[in-house]
């Protein structure tokens, strides 16, 4: 038995449920919660951060690291869209593995289940700009293939952290009871 805390990586395309498992597993343990996305959105409106995503640009490797780094606590903690590159994924586990069990759960499914997910989203009153357009889905569904895939299949591998492929295409709570299980083992 260990005594480091655990960090649980949440990974998977748009609209996989992400969030939505993070909240679930929040409801059974206490954990810090780091969300990428918020940590962005969170920047001062004239910070290099906001001046790269205002023009469209991806945030850098190095700038998005040093923003989790500075959230990362003592304390049993959710991913929740971090790592999406190759170079953040080598980041957290050549930084992190040796200081807490790091679980990767990739929450697998299929683009048409993901788009399905994110329209009953929209459906449902929330208003996302990544959500906005077809077009704009498709290119999430894309970059998600070409950046975080290749993040995705290095951490099945890598050394010194678990993996645990979870198929999300069914029922949330069937799901969340996979994850639970995942977690488990």
């Amino acid at each position: 038995m260990t005594d480091k805390k655990q960090i649980i990586v949440m990974m998977g395309g748009p609209g996989v449920g992400k969030g939505t498992f993070s909240r679930m597993l929040m409801n059974t343990h206490t954990y810090d919660h780091i969300e990428a996305g918020a940590l962005l959105r969170a920047e001062p409106a004239d910070s290099e951060i906001d001046k790269l995503i205002s023009a469209g640009n991806l945030v850098p490797d190095k700038l998005i690291c040093d923003l989790v780094a500075q959230k990362i606590s003592d304390h049993d903690i959710i991913l929740d869209g971090f790592p999406r590159t190759l170079g953040q994924a080598k980041w957290l586990v050549h930084n992190y593995a040796d200081k807490f069990d790091i679980h990767v759960l990739y929450l697998a499914t299929d683009d048409a289940t993901l788009i399905a997910r994110i329209q009953k989203r929209i459906r449902d009153g929330t208003k996302r700009a990544d959500d906005a357009t077809m077009d704009i889905i498709r290119h999430r569904l894309e970059n998600f293939q070409r950046i975080t895939m290749p993040a995705v299949n290095w951490l099945r591998t890598a050394p010194c952290i678990k993996f645990s492929e979870i198929n999300t295409v069914g029922d949330t709570s069937d799901n969340f009871a996979e994850i639970v299980s995942a977690l488990g083992k």
